[in-house]
């Protein structure tokens, strides 16, 4: 794959594709289409997603009509109550959240649900954005099912300048009315084998959906181009361990994906996954996180000194769709071009072919490619299939099994 077909690819794909939305199913057709453009035959793997249609959402504060959206998949109801900025979350903070509307500062993980839950909220705000962007963009999220766990209450998400606005004027009270029509849709994976001489398999993932403000040209369109790029290489080339290729729909959306594949297969024979988030951007250095002993990502550092291709390598768990495959047992790796914010902000208007690199996308997909080439030819995969017992702790606190104690 060329460099202007890597960039042709990027402007096909320039729209918004959130998981269980027709946009994703589109986007999971035309990685087929173009699977079966050099040959090969790829599938679909449809599972259930929670779908949230809002009708109307709205939030008064001291009766001004603040701009917002409000949360999927956080039920319809109406409330007002007194209004709390939780500035942090110790007890002192916390103890003051019962009864009230609370605004939480930045995403509503899930630690900090259970505590407003425990503490007696009865509503939450969160925001997004930049105060320093002149855009007033208001991203639309949801409260995902592995958080409310059945027990919900309604929020609304708005702009950092309105939460800026809100804490300045201390207001009294806080009106959400929140509507919506829930559901269950379907999100798809993509899926290819290359049969090799044995049927260990190494498995090879990127997440092709984006967020609902972006095209996500960087992540992770660029994953999946790699993962194209490969596959087109392997199915030309023979190689000893059989290849599959997973492209994982609704990663943004709590790497649901990967985690119904993992789910729904048996990953005895994978001995390895190679996992693509966010490589070839313009600027950024290119970073291997393995979920595996340290003697794996130390090969691909030494690796990168051999071929002249500079990579900063970790043992820890990455916020990507290696992390499903690692928590099943399977020594896991992402491969990703990590570039700070200042010069190619994700998950916003801002992700687009703008921060990409057609050179530098191929240089990465032909690193990559002389790795899984070692792998995939090797008399003997050397990678322990034993996760280390770090690693296993870091997945507890990454998937909210076990709460990290702060200092």
């Amino acid at each position: 794959m060329n460099v202007n077909e890597i960039m042709k690819i990027f402007d096909q794909t320039a729209y918004v594709r959130t998981g269980g939305s027709p946009e994703e199913l589109k986007t999971a057709r035309y990685l087929q289409n173009k699977v079966e453009a050099f040959g090969c035959e790829a599938k679909l793997e449809p599972f259930d997603v929670q779908m949230g249609d809002i009708e109307n959402a709205e939030l008064l504060v001291d009766g001004i009509l603040v701009p917002c959206e409000g949360y999927r998949c956080a039920g319809s109801s109406e409330v007002e109550a007194p209004f709390y900025y939780l500035r942090n979350n110790d007890p002192c903070s916390l103890s003051q959240c019962k009864g009230k509307i609370v605004m939480v500062d930045g995403y509503l993980g899930y630690w900090v649900y259970q505590d407003l839950m425990e503490h007696g909220a009865v509503g939450f705000i969160t925001y997004s954005g930049n105060a320093n962007f002149a855009d007033r963009d208001i991203d639309k999220r949801e409260l995902r099912a592995q958080v409310h766990k059945g027990n919900k209450i309604p929020g609304v998400n708005i702009n950092a300048k309105s939460a800026i606005s809100l804490v300045k004027n201390a207001p009294k009270t806080a009106k959400i009315v929140l509507k919506q029509r829930e559901y269950v849709a379907q999100s798809h994976n993509v899926v290819l084998d290359l049969p090799g001489e044995i049927s260990d398999t190494i498995l090879l993932s990127a997440h092709y959906d984006s967020t609902p403000l972006s095209v996500g040209t960087y992540d992770n369109m660029s994953g999946s181009v790699g993962l194209l790029a490969l596959a087109e290489y392997f199915a030309a080339n023979p190689h000893r361990y059989s290849l599959r290729f997973v492209w994982c729909g609704s990663e943004e959306r709590g790497l649901l994906g990967s985690k119904a594949y993992c789910r729904d297969h048996d990953l005895s024979n994978v001995v390895l996954n190679i996992n693509l988030d966010m490589i070839g951007s313009i600027m950024g250095k290119f970073v291997c996180c393995a979920t595996a002993e340290d003697a794996l990502w130390q090969y691909v550092t030494y690796l990168g000194c051999e071929l002249g291709f500079p990579v900063s390598g970790s043992q820890g768990v990455y916020s990507s769709d290696s992390t499903p495959f690692a928590d099943a047992g399977v020594p896991s790796m992402s491969l990703a071009r990590d570039a700070s914010g200042n010069v190619a902000t994700i998950h916003d208007r801002y992700d687009t072919v703008a921060l990409m690199s057609g050179e530098q996308m191929a240089a990465d997909i032909e690193f990559i490619r002389a790795f899984t080439q070692r792998m995939a030819n090797a008399q003997f995969c050397p990678v322990s299939k034993k996760i280390p017992e770090n690693m296993k702790e870091k997945l507890d606190y990454y998937l909210c099994r076990k709460r990290e104690e702060k200092h």
